[in-house]
């Protein structure tokens, strides 16, 4: 049944969760799928697969041939794209209204028949995509390989965290068709996925259309077990990492276990972290690069938490030296201003992150698009879609002495680890 409100939420018959919204702007549909499936739902062994189907997914149903989702909704004139993280992996389209029809055919075709359109030469074709993702983005890049190398030390062997979500060579080469078929019909059913539709129709409307698509689609005959998340033994930190090869520059990446995403300890270290790092204003910017200064100018550079829902996050620093800089110097130098976190923040300061966070809040959610997929997040991970409305109010009434305590109590060596990048000696 619908709920009042900004937005309704219905449960088919199958379990799908339906979630519809009103666009900001009229005249188009933004339509988003959150699968729960993500890198931690794989085992040791079978890793990249969450992944991996973020692209089978566009390569061919029992109805479709190859390439045949993304012409259409181009020749709309519309966006479409996807991702994959730690715990989900989402689908999303804007389209213009007329048109939503055409995508939930498309998106409920996939879910039911993909794996009938599944063949050898698909997989193949798609594991060397995706092996030369990993080449591009992770091997080839310089300090592409510090996400890996940070989880590596914050989640130990066996940890559902332990690997990032592009998986390993290995793993992918071992994949083969059969197992491929199953992980789709473990983890693609309609019982584990949030639809989520902005726009300006009525919510009753969007029902009747998503139920002709999808309602026919069956649950999944069996649950997975996820792997377990716990943590059950501290960092034990520092623990580092040290990295020597072609890189223009040192590279210093910081992080520190806190709380998961959603509880308020995380709130804390969220703004700790806008304090530190996001801005021009932030400690580390004001102090390192335009004070002293010995680090570059860099966009990605500063501080900010990769949000895990069902175990610690990360809250993660990083930084690039100026030529000429060594990387000592810099890591003792952001060691020494994350420390002084623990001595006390003012008011002021507080004052500019809460703006900072809500700012970038507000930005995600101002498009159809970016609000569909704040609501899918809220909906999946906390099964209440207004948080994405609400959401900036969780750190309306954090104190700055809780700031300061959380990172009393988290920033500190024996919760740390460090990767460091250093660039070879020249000959």
């Amino acid at each position: 049944m619908g709920t009042a409100g900004r937005v309704d939420q219905y449960t088919l018959d199958n379990g799908l969760r339906l979630v519809t919204a009103p666009a900001s702007t009229g005249q188009v549909a933004s339509v988003n799928l959150w699968y729960g499936v993500g890198s931690r739902h794989e085992v040791p062994g079978r890793t990249g697969f969450a992944h991996l189907f973020e692209h089978l997914m566009f390569q061919g149903t029992g109805n479709t041939e190859k390439g045949d989702h993304f012409d259409a909704v181009e020749r709309l004139g519309g966006d479409i794209n996807a991702s994959t993280s730690t715990d989900r992996t989402n689908y999303f389209e804007t389209v213009p209204t007329h048109a939503l029809d055409l995508i939930l055919w498309l998106e409920a075709d996939r879910l039911a028949t993909l794996r009938e359109g599944m063949t050898q030469e698909v997989l193949d074709n798609q594991r060397d995509v995706v092996k030369n993702e990993r080449r591009q983005r992770y091997e080839n890049q310089p300090y592409g390989t510090a996400l890996e190398r940070i989880l590596r030390l914050a989640y130990p062997v066996g940890h559902p965290y332990h690997h990032p979500t592009i998986g390993s060579m290995a793993d992918l080469d071992a994949a083969d068709l059969d197992y491929v078929k199953s992980f789709h019909k473990l983890h693609y059913g309609p019982d584990n996925c949030v639809l989520t539709i902005v726009s300006d129709l009525e919510s009753a409307d969007v029902l009747a259309r998503v139920e002709k698509y999808f309602g026919h689609i069956p649950a999944r005959d069996d649950i997975p077990e996820v792997p377990d998340p716990v943590l059950r033994v501290p960092m034990g930190g520092p623990v580092r990492d040290s990295v020597t090869e072609t890189v223009p520059a040192a590279g210093v990446f910081i992080g520190f276990r806190v709380p998961a995403y959603g509880e308020r300890g995380h709130d804390a270290a969220q703004l700790a972290s806008a304090v530190l790092g996001q801005g021009q204003g932030s400690r580390l910017y004001r102090s390192l690069v335009v004070d002293r200064p010995i680090a570059a100018d860099d966009g990605g550079a500063g501080a900010d938490i990769l949000p895990f829902r069902y175990t610690d996050s990360l809250l993660l620093v990083n930084m690039l030296a100026r030529e000429g800089v060594d990387g000592d110097i810099l890591e003792k130098a952001i060691r020494e201003e994350v420390a002084k976190l623990a001595d006390g923040i003012a008011d002021d300061e507080l004052e500019r992150a809460r703006a900072v966070l809500e700012r970038d809040h507000l930005h995600h959610i101002s498009s159809p698009s970016g609000l569909a997929d704040t609501i899918g997040s809220c909906t999946q991970l906390f099964d209440d879609p207004e948080l994405a409305f609400t959401w900036p109010r969780r750190w309306a009434d954090i104190t700055a002495e809780e700031v300061r305590a959380a990172a009393e109590r988290f920033l500190v060596d024996e919760n740390m680890l460090v990767v460091r990048f250093d660039p070879e000696a020249e000959a």
